[in-house]
């Protein structure tokens, strides 16, 4: 079977649903699954006055806001510590409705209860927390179902709370926990069981209930268990499958089942404290993988079966490799952040081979993932700097801009021809329609 691009894959979801107003951005990498969309007239220099609105946020967190034409969702923690899904006119800023989900907001780390970005299918809009709490929404606010997968199937165990985005692809809904097999008493809503699995779940969105839930086990131990990327949806030789990154390795899934086709380790190197956040992406039959806290990025080719650790393996990137932004597929090239040195790295995605690196001016690190869309890459660092750099023959930085809004770890949403950034305190939307 050819591959099947994301993009195309998305769109023909949404022409099952109906027509879509302008472009959507309805997960927290775009329709695309990869960081990029077909937005267009977007900006090449942002500055505070060319802000459409701004709206004031209840609470900080890393999640991203997703649209769906004048629909835009946003998860939040607010003062109470309830977890919140708010639902905003995306064209003026205003709220029109909020949700709370869950109580108990808690902070570890760089994390809080509220990191999983909300998922759309146009039809509804579903919020995962990291309580374990899971619930769809209609687009007038009104509740369709809720579950507690931590009351199911026992408390998440992950140290720095847990991250994953749900997805929804072809009409299922699909939840990624990979954790800690034995959770240590401190970690958030131990709820005293000792034991748990790591798993794939996969539901019907319409109704919540369960489809199938696939155990994926790994030999790897403590920390490096956890993982905090999200799945993505893959068309190419072994036909549709789901990518999944955790446990040192990146696996293949069957969508009907859950089933593992094949497997892959990351990295040679073996670590107790090895966790993973970077979500994988693929481009033209190969699918590429990161490890964490200095190990590589990893290009394999698809069709595998079994373990394809030693033959399927392309390439390897180490100049610049990132341990925290997913990287972004655009333009036919592949974009590496390295948040931590601050360096964007624009790859050939056949070879590997850096056809130019350049190191983003901030004296912060940078925790959120590239965006692009119209020639540019959109980042946005910790501290609040936005960056527009070009996605050219050259590294390029267009325009910086900083906000003084406390800590920002979101990832800046492409979507109407509009950008919106959300920072420590507020969301601000930009662009010139």
């Amino acid at each position: 079977m050819k591959h099947l691009p994301a993009l195309l894959a998305a769109t023909l979801v949404a022409a099952q649903l109906g027509p879509v107003q302008a472009d959507p951005w309805p997960n927290w990498r775009g329709p695309n699954f990869n960081g990029s969309t077909l937005a267009a007239s977007l900006p090449s220099v942002v500055t505070k006055d060319s802000a459409r609105w701004s709206t004031p946020l209840p609470g900080r967190a890393g999640s991203t806001p997703i649209i769906w034409g004048q629909h835009l969702f946003l998860t939040t923690p607010d003062e109470a510590k309830n977890l919140n899904l708010l639902c905003l006119d995306s064209a003026s800023g205003q709220l029109r409705w909020s949700k709370t989900v869950a109580e108990g907001d808690k902070e570890k780390g760089k994390n809080n209860m509220a990191a999983p970005s909300p998922v759309t299918d146009g039809q509804r809009v579903i919020a995962m927390f990291g309580t374990g709490d899971l619930a769809a929404f209609d687009f007038s606010g009104r509740e369709l179902w809720h579950r507690n997968l931590g009351k199911e199937f026992g408390s998440l165990g992950h140290m720095w709370i847990y991250g994953s985005s749900p997805l929804l692809f072809q009409g299922t809904l699909y939840v990624q926990v990979l954790q800690r097999d034995e959770v240590p008493n401190d970690y958030p809503l131990f709820d005293g069981k000792p034991k748990r699995e790591s798993y794939l779940l996969a539901l019907d969105p319409a109704t919540g209930k369960s489809l199938w839930r696939h155990v994926r086990k790994t030999d790897s131990t403590k920390e490096s268990h956890e993982s905090y990327a999200t799945p993505f949806p893959y068309s190419g030789r072994n036909s549709q499958e789901l990518l999944i990154v955790g446990g040192d390795h990146i696996s293949g899934h069957r969508l009907g089942d859950g089933t593992e086709t094949w497997r892959a380790r990351l990295y040679e190197k073996r670590d107790d404290w090895y966790r993973i956040v970077t979500s994988p992406v693929a481009h033209e039959g190969l699918i590429f993988a990161s490890g964490p806290k200095g190990q590589p990025v990893v290009a394999l080719r698809d069709g595998g079966q079994g373990d394809v650790t030693a033959t399927h393996k392309v390439w390897e990137f180490r100049d610049a490799p990132t341990d925290w932004a997913t990287p972004l597929v655009y333009g036919g090239h592949l974009f590496v952040l390295d948040g931590g040195k601050k360096v964007l790295s624009k790859l050939d995605p056949k070879s590997g081979k850096a056809l130019w690196s350049g190191k983003l001016e901030v004296p912060d690190v940078i925790w959120g993932s590239p965006t692009a869309a119209d020639g540019k890459i959109y980042l946005l660092s910790e501290g609040g700097t936005l960056f527009v750099c070009s996605a050219g023959d050259e590294f390029k930085v267009l325009s910086k801009l900083s906000f003084d809004e406390g800590t920002s770890r979101s990832s800046v949403a492409l979507a109407n021809d509009r950008l919106f950034v959300r920072t420590g305190s507020q969301l601000h939307c930009f662009g010139s329609k």
